[in-house]
C-alpha cells in the first residue's frame, strides 16, 4: 500500500520540490491550494496530472479538518506560511495568523481527527535573529529581529509543546537559506540571478539592492526537502538544523553571480536604502552535525553550484529556452 502525504504550501519553491521527491518515493500527494482568482501553478505545472490539489487554508480549522479526514495521511508537511521577511512588517498580524496560528490549527486538527500522522513544520534561521552563539544548533537559544521570525518562534514552540503534550510525532526543521531557480523574484538570491540574466541579455543596465554586508548560509532547496522527508522516517520524532555550515555575504552572492557571466558587479550594482530592513539579521550560519549524525543528511550542491545554476536557469528562461520549473534537479 502507497504511502499518503498532504503538503500544505505545494506551489512553492519547497513544495514542489517535495511533491517530485515523494512522487518518486512511490507516496500519493495531496497539495493544499487556497482559493484564488489567479491560482500560482507554474511550479507545479509538470506534476499536475500525478498529483491531487484539494482546497483549504490555515486560516480555517474546518477546512482542515475536512481536509485530513478526506485524505487520511500518514504524513503532512506544512510548507504553506507567510514566507517573505520584508513583508511581515507590513503585515505582521497576517503573519503571525499564517505562521503561528496556522500551526496550531493544523496540529489541532490531526489531534481531533488522527494522532498517528506525522507532521513536519517549517521553522527557520530567522528565529536566531540577533544570533547568541556561532554557528547555530538546535540548542542556541533564540532571539527574532522580524515579525516573520517572531512567528515562526511561536510555530516551533508549539509544534514542540503537542509533541510532548499529546504524544504526537510532530517535528520541526530550523532550516537555513535555501534557495533554487523556483525561488520568487522578491527573494535577493533570485532577484540577484535574474539581475544578472537581464544585464547580460542587454535586458537592463542595473542591480538596485540593500545591505551588502549581511551574511546567510545558503543551501539547495532540492537537498532540504530531501531532509525534511528523513526526519519523519525516524523511530523518534526530534527537530533539526538543516544548513551546509558555510556563510557567505550577499555582496560575495553578487560578486558569484556577476562572474558567472563574465561581468563586474561593480559596475552594474546600485544601493536603494529603500531595501533595508527595519532591523537586520546580519550573520546565520547553521551546523547541521546532529542531522549529519542522526539522519545522515548532508547537502550536495555547493554554493557556487547553486548560484550558478540559478543564473543559467534565469539566462534560459528569459530567452524562452525553457520553463524554470520542469528540470534541474533529480530526487535521489
Amino acid at each position: 500500500m502507497s504511502r499518503r502525504a498532504i503538503i500544505t504550501g505545494v506551489t512553492g519553491q519547497d513544495g514542489s520540490y517535495l511533491a517530485e521527491l515523494l512522487l518518486e518515493k512511490g507516496y500519493e500527494v495531496t497539495g493544499v491550494v487556497r482559493r484564488s482568482s489567479s491560482p500560482n501553478l507554474w511550479r507545479i505545472e509538470h506534476l499536475l496530472g500525478r498529483i491531487s490539489l484539494k482546497p483549504a487554508d490555515l486560516l480555517d480549522q474546518l477546512s482542515l479538518l475536512r481536509l485530513i479526514q478526506d485524505v487520511n495521511p500518514h504524513e503532512i508537511y506544512t510548507l504553506a506560511a507567510m514566507s517573505f521577511v520584508p513583508a511581515s512588517w507590513d503585515q505582521p498580524l497576517l503573519t503571525g495568523d499564517y505562521n503561528s496560528m496556522g500551526v496550531t490549527r493544523l496540529l489541532e486538527a490531526i489531534r481531533h481527527v488522527d494522532t498517528s500522522i506525522k507532521l513536519y513544520q517549517a521553522s527557520s534561521s530567522e528565529m536566531y535573529g540577533r544570533v547568541r552563539e556561532v554557528p547555530q544548533t538546535e540548542l542556541t537559544p533564540f532571539y527574532p529581529r522580524s515579525p516573520y521570525g517572531v512567528s515562526k518562534v511561536f510555530g516551533h514552540y508549539i509544534t514542540v509543546n503537542y509533541r510532548e503534550s499529546y504524544n504526537m510525532f510532530a517535528v520541526s526543521g530550523i532550516l537555513f537559506n535555501h534557495e533554487s531557480p523556483r525561488r520568487g523574484l522578491e527573494f535577493v538570491t533570485r532577484k540577484v540571478t535574474d539581475g544578472v540574466a537581464r544585464i547580460k541579455l542587454g535586458m537592463s543596465d542595473h542591480l538596485s539592492l540593500g545591505n551588502l554586508d549581511a551574511c546567510r548560509d545558503w543551501g539547495f532547496a532540492g537537498d532540504y526537502v530531501h531532509a525534511m522527508w528523513m526526519m519523519l522516517q525516524q523511530d523518534e520524532a526530534d527537530d533539526y538544523v538543516i544548513a551546509t555550515g558555510v556563510t557567505h555575504s550577499v555582496r560575495q552572492l553578487v560578486e558569484t553571480a556577476f562572474g558567472h557571466v563574465g561581468l563586474d558587479s561593480q559596475k552594474y550594482v546600485r544601493i536603494d536604502p529603500a531595501f533595508l530592513r527595519p532591523a537586520e539579521v546580519d550573520h546565520l550560519i547553521g551546523d547541521a552535525s546532529k542531522a549529519k549524525r542522526v539522519l545522515g543528511w548532508e547537502p550536495s550542491v555547493s554554493f557556487q553550484q547553486l548560484v550558478a545554476m540559478m543564473v543559467d536557469a534565469d539566462i534560459q528562461a528569459l530567452s524562452g529556452s525553457h520553463r524554470v520549473a520542469s528540470s534541474v534537479w533529480t530526487p535521489r
